[in-house]
């Protein structure tokens, strides 16, 4: 069987004027970074942005395990095939971050026959995105350090600096450590520590910016640290906003490709979603409501995680009003979550499934608690039996949920035409009644203890009296009206990550909260989450490099 890359390479792709075109974007409004990838200018977002918007649909799908969903794939292939069935369709996914790529998890351009390509470079460093956001997430604490070494006029409280620098890429070894050593000329020492870009807070306002008016009155809201009267000192105070808006200028311009039969896709900015809102652009989703009469989007891990932070972060910061939600789910994985060991999976166990698909039943609900109409998209392997498939069916027909087989992997288009006839009965009939999960007004404490208990179900919540302590000083500095992005394993609705299935009886713990006021949301760090991943024992790295021809090989 041929691999993703070989798959994308034997497709010759259409010059990026032509797909601009066919989006409805003149080549006067492209910036182009070689044949098939190019920047959209400023002027023409904002037109575009005016005029009546399409209907939004979100892909997000059951609690990731080792056995695949292919949630990016599905993506892909439904907007294919609703570009197919004459529906004009643009597909709006986020930028691979290279700590997967080399880690474990691979990159996210889909696979088979449902990829955007060119797929190596989008994986690797692509326009260059996330270095611009690399850069000037360090240049604000550069200027941080620098203003200590010189005065600390703003009388900031060293041991109470929350700003860290990052990488995009997995290190362990730099999650925590001590900088300014060697001298006084080497600055003021003190305990510091990296994350990885896509869980920098510069990351977060680059995505849910809509345009560079509002990139600069966010990352001037980005609070750096506590003075010792306990006053927030921002970005702002430090005059870093003009520098780190001139390094994101670029960057913030959305990014057009195409898929392998030519539909194109905004793929922009590239936040995890279990350590961040998990969701593309908003000027990027803009843009395609402006474009197309769908947008088809993905949010990262399942829809616990990046569903749950699409709807009630991004939707309520955007003003964005999706109109149905596609689940995506595998026998496979659901054998998982019924017990089934990955060595197994390819033997038929209808039980298993039945016992697991209580994990797909529970994010069907989930996503009812939106007001979201729902169809779940299965993702066929070939050692599906029919039993299995039936299981999966019988446990959607009590919720009133069309389940929907999908070969796009194999098929492209064609394999997702009937999942492409089910959302556009769904959005044609108007089902959707889009709501908040929380309102505004609710103190950040319970607005915690609402996901916890509504979408995790979570039978006890937990935050130490230290942490509602920074909660109350945030609401009486005018932070309270701020949702909350929960940062969790995605591996369990549970902070546990072994815990598979649909655990409802587990104690919810917050260890930890951090202010994102540029960004415009809290974040509760709950159970034993990292802000920077650490590789695997053997890394994908190990297998990728370079042929004869210069070409790259061994990116899955």
């Amino acid at each position: 069987m041929p691999s993703d890359l070989e798959i994308a390479r034997s497709v010759q792709l259409r010059p990026i004027a032509e797909i601009g075109e066919r989006a409805g974007i003149p080549a006067s409004a492209l910036l182009p970074y070689g044949r098939h990838k190019a920047k959209i200018d400023f002027a023409f977002i904002d037109a575009a942005c005016r005029r009546p918007q399409g209907s939004l649909v979100l892909v997000t799908g059951i609690t990731p395990t080792p056995a695949g969903e292919g949630k990016t794939t599905t993506t892909i292939g439904l907007g294919e095939a609703l570009n197919a069935a004459g529906r004009r369709t643009m597909i709006c996914l986020r930028e691979p971050s290279l700590g997967p790529c080399f880690g474990v998890k691979g990159g996210a351009t889909g696979g088979g026959w449902a990829q955007v390509a060119p797929m190596d470079e989008i994986n690797l460093h692509f326009t260059g995105d996330f270095h611009a956001i690399t850069s000037a997430n360090n240049l604000l604490a550069a200027m941080l350090d620098n203003h200590l070494q010189w005065g600390n006029r703003l009388g900031i409280d060293p041991r109470r600096i929350t700003w860290r620098r990052c990488l995009d890429m997995n290190d362990r070894a730099l999650r925590d450590l001590v900088i300014g050593l060697g001298g006084t000329g080497n600055g003021v020492p003190r305990e510091d520590g990296f994350d990885i870009t896509v869980a920098s807070e510069v990351m977060a306002v680059f995505c849910l910016a809509r345009d560079l008016e509002d990139l600069q009155a966010r990352l001037g809201r980005v609070v750096v640290g506590t003075r010792g009267d306990g006053s927030l000192v921002t970005a702002a105070d430090l005059d870093a906003v003009g520098a780190m808006a001139a390094l994101l200028r670029d960057a913030l311009m959305p990014n057009l490709v195409q898929t392998l039969s030519g539909s194109p896709a905004l793929v922009h900015g590239g936040p995890f979603a279990n350590i961040a809102h998990g969701c593309n652009s908003v000027m990027a989703t803009r843009l395609g409501l402006g474009l197309a009469d769908v947008v088809v989007t993905e949010a990262g891990f399942g829809a616990d995680l990046g569903g749950e932070k699409f709807l009630d972060i991004k939707c309520r910061l955007a003003g964005l009003r999706p109109g149905c939600a596609v689940v995506v789910a595998t026998v496979r994985a659901l054998k998982m979550h019924g017990g089934v060991a990955k060595a197994a999976l390819d033997h038929p166990d209808p039980a298993a499934v039945s016992r697991g698909v209580a994990n797909l039943r529970r994010h069907v609900e989930n996503m009812g608690k939106f007001g979201l109409p729902v169809v779940v998209a299965v993702n066929r392997f070939t050692s599906d039996s029919d039993a299995e498939i039936a299981a999966v069916n019988a446990a959607m027909a009590p919720l009133g949920v069309a389940t929907v087989l999908c070969t796009h992997w194999s098929d492209g288009a064609a394999g997702a035409a009937d999942l492409a006839a089910e959302v556009l009965a769904v959005l044609d009939a108007g089902r959707a009644d889009f709501r908040l999960l929380y309102p505004d007004t609710l103190p950040l404490a319970d607005k915690i203890g609402v996901v916890a208990r509504e979408i995790y179900r979570a039978a006890e919540v937990t935050i130490p009296p230290a942490v509602l302590r920074k909660l109350a000083t945030w609401e009486a500095a005018g932070f309270g009206n701020l949702p909350v992005c929960i940062a969790k394993t995605q591996y369990s609705f549970s902070t546990d990550p072994t815990l598979r299935g649909a655990p409802d009886d587990h104690a919810f713990e917050v260890r930890d909260v951090r202010l994102s006021a540029g960004a415009g949301f809290v974040v509760a760090m709950a159970g034993d989450i990292r802000t920077m991943p650490g590789l695997p024992r053997v890394p994908a790295a190990s297998a990728i490099g370079l042929d004869a021809a210069g070409d790259i090989t061994g990116l899955f």
